[in-house]
């Protein structure tokens, strides 16, 4: 899965409700008996757009195969949303192998896949822990795990690392500061010109996209800003000492580096804008149960710890975190938990809204040619 793929997230919601509705969940039961059976006659599942490296995939999906005994074929690894609904349309009518089973995509791609009559409905064993918000009644997707914009620091380069959007126009952020992607096309750069407008107008979603632009106008001009996209080698070589990028890109980064630099990850305390992901069984898949069987372990405490272990927030983790099922050394490898608590996903309307402004406007009110 590429980081660079559209999240768009359906509703509005903070962490705080998330967390209230997923301490309603229940725990994970082992899947049926006939339903184990019926995966393992059908004997593979075919997936799409599930790096090893992107939220922990590549040891969930050996875990799975041993666990199961059952094949999972990888395709395309690389696609994006968009990609994984073609795949599904292109291969109706085909039993073989380029035919997803199941997908992985932006929230708004959930309602559209539905509506389009591509999907299946499925609801696992925890599907009461599952926040009403972020999955569709009928069962037909639901959300996976999350990530909040954070700040990714070169701990090397820079003494005091920032802790809020306000910091990054000081005077000792100069030449420091960058987004991951290009403003007028790159979704979570977009997404991040949104938060920093959201924290100058104290949570006002109304004004945050006008807002976001002007503060990185005032960015620009005190020099601050840096017209690079973030990565982890500009972050090593100081290029970019500062990325504003999703928290699970950067607590990866983190782990790549390996203390080469030293990396600090920062969740701002305001403008915490989030993203989720959900998870879908295709309409036409040809190995049904097996989806149903994946999709029953990525909900269980195994998968949803899986997940964690790759950075990504998972729809269960306040229920896993109060049950005490996540180990105290994954914990501390995370911002904490209270960084959450007032993170906020913009509805899709909101972000429709500022894409158009953020891409139609950068240039002449920021004037910087981010490449």
């Amino acid at each position: 899965m590429n980081p660079t793929r559209l999240r768009y997230p359906l509703l509005s919601m903070s962490a705080t409700a998330l967390a209230g509705a997923v301490a309603a969940g229940t725990a994970f039961a082992a899947p049926p008996e006939a339903l184990l059976a019926a995966a393992r006659q059908e004997g593979q599942l075919t997936v799409i757009a599930l790096p090893h490296d992107w939220c922990g995939y590549g040891p969930m999906i050996a875990d799975f195969q041993k666990k199961y005994g059952i094949k999972i074929n990888e395709l395309n690894p690389d696609a994006g949303s968009g990609d994984e609904l073609e795949a599904i349309k292109a291969n109706k009518g085909n039993k073989g192998p380029q035919a997803p089973d199941v997908i992985d995509v932006g929230l708004s791609f959930g309602p559209s896949a539905k509506a389009a009559g591509l999907l299946q409905p499925y609801k696992v064993a925890t599907w009461k822990s599952i926040p009403d918000a972020s999955k569709d009644a009928e069962g037909y997707w639901y959300g996976d795990y999350y990530g909040v914009l954070a700040f990714e620091v070169n701990a090397d380069m820079i003494d005091k690392a920032p802790t809020d959007w306000s910091d990054l126009l000081k005077p000792e952020y100069k030449n420091a500061v960058s987004l991951a992607g290009d403003p007028r096309s790159a979704n979570q750069a977009i997404q991040g010109v949104y938060a920093a407008g959201l924290s100058q107008t104290r949570g006002d979603p109304g004004k945050a996209d006008q807002a976001g632009l002007k503060f990185f106008a005032d960015l620009n001009k005190r020099g601050n800003f840096v017209p690079v996209i973030g990565k982890a080698a500009s972050l090593a070589q100081g290029t970019t000492p500062i990325i504003v990028r999703w928290d699970y890109n950067a607590l990866a980064d983190r782990d790549t580096l390996k203390g080469n630099p030293k990396v600090q990850v920062i969740v701002p305390k305001t403008g915490v804008v989030a993203g989720v992901y959900v998870q879908a069984i295709s309409a036409y898949a040809p190995h049904p149960n097996a989806a149903k069987l994946w999709m029953e372990y990525l909900y269980s405490d195994e998968g949803q710890i899986g997940w964690l272990n790759g950075y990504c927030h998972p729809m269960r983790y306040n229920e896993l975190v109060g049950g005490k099922k996540v180990p105290q050394a994954l914990l501390d490898k995370l911002p904490p938990a209270q960084s959450y608590k007032n993170a906020v996903f913009p509805t899709l309307q909101q972000q429709d809204a500022t894409k158009e402004t953020v891409t139609r406007h950068w240039d002449e009110v920021v004037g910087a040619n981010v490449k």
